[in-house]
């Protein structure tokens, strides 16, 4: 499966349980770590923990298995490593704080923004 096939699949799930301002930045050419980063918002440390969630079972479906998860508890900013793709899902006042838009994107082409 492609990163771009993965991120697809990523997306609905964040989209079917109504996360949102959900961008996909294209790190292929910055970052040995992965191809692209997909970051999204929760309205609630419940939400961001069911997008954690629902996110990690649509990848399970699709045979692949998260390398990692952290942060997905404590619901302020939860964390999905794919391999080719890793989520962030956070609150908005975290997501806010830490602009990891502004880190990525100064050198990155921005797939898309949701």
């Amino acid at each position: 499966m492609t990163s771009k096939q993965l991120s697809k699949i990523v997306i609905k799930a964040l989209e079917d349980l109504k996360g949102f301002d959900i961008l996909t930045i294209d790190v292929k050419k910055i970052s040995s770590i992965t191809d692209i980063i997909i970051i999204a918002s929760g309205g609630s440390s419940r939400q961001v923990k069911s997008l954690a969630e629902k996110t990690i079972e649509a990848a399970k479906e699709n045979n692949i298995k998260p390398l990692g998860t952290e942060g997905i508890q404590q619901g302020d900013w939860a964390l999905i490593d794919l391999g080719d793709v890793i989520v962030h899902i956070m609150r908005p006042v975290i997501r806010e704080y830490y602009q990891l838009e502004k880190l990525w994107s100064p050198e990155t082409e921005q797939i898309s923004s949701v």
